[in-house]
């Protein structure tokens, strides 16, 4: 069995603790946790890890987030990883800070990175996981409130969210969306 995790951001180190960068930081973790490293590669720095017989392999596209989709559907093709076996991991502003939610298929709701893996992909049917950053902007203003860096109080509270978010990628993996929904939602 072989996974496809996808986290989205922005490269660049300008945006490392931005709140659109939540997928990157969350990969980040995952790499950490089970002692992988990025490289970087063709669109994306990527990696992979095998547990218990399956081959999880992880990136963070290189093509900055309205261009997701490129990288994501480079990467499906090249793996042959099924539509179903990829989980697309990024921020969301209609979630509380650090709420997850994952989900089966949605719209793009407004976000950037959904919106290009959409249209390259011809369908918003495929898994992702939303890390909520909340919305505490003013109207006219969520483009530099995602691109802004996590408050000092919301980096003390980070570890145990993404935390859950790594234990959330890993349910998807061993038990499925529908079991995985149903324990983490």
């Amino acid at each position: 069995m072989q996974y496809l995790i996808i986290g989205l951001g922005n490269i660049g180190q300008e945006y490392k603790l931005s709140r659109h960068n939540i997928g990157f930081l969350i990969l980040d973790y995952f790499a950490y946790k089970f002692k992988t490293k990025f490289s970087l590669t063709r669109y994306a720095k990527s990696t992979y890890v095998q547990i218990k017989g399956r081959k999880i392999y992880i990136i963070k596209p290189t093509t900055y987030m309205n261009l997701s989709g490129k990288a994501v559907k480079f990467w499906m093709n090249k793996l042959k990883v099924q539509r179903e076996n990829i989980l697309v991991v990024l921020d969301d502003i209609t979630l509380p800070f650090g709420k997850n939610r994952i989900k089966k298929k949605g719209s793009d709701g407004g976000h950037n990175g959904l919106k290009s893996i959409n249209e390259i992909l011809s369908t918003n049917e495929y898994p992702r996981l939303k890390y909520g950053i909340g919305n505490d902007y003013k109207e006219g203003k969520q483009s530099e409130y995602v691109l802004k860096n996590f408050s000092e109080t919301e980096l003390e509270n980070i570890e145990k969210n993404i935390k859950e978010s790594v234990k959330i990628i890993e349910s998807f993996c061993f038990d499925g969306i529908d079991k995985c929904m149903n324990k983490f939602n």
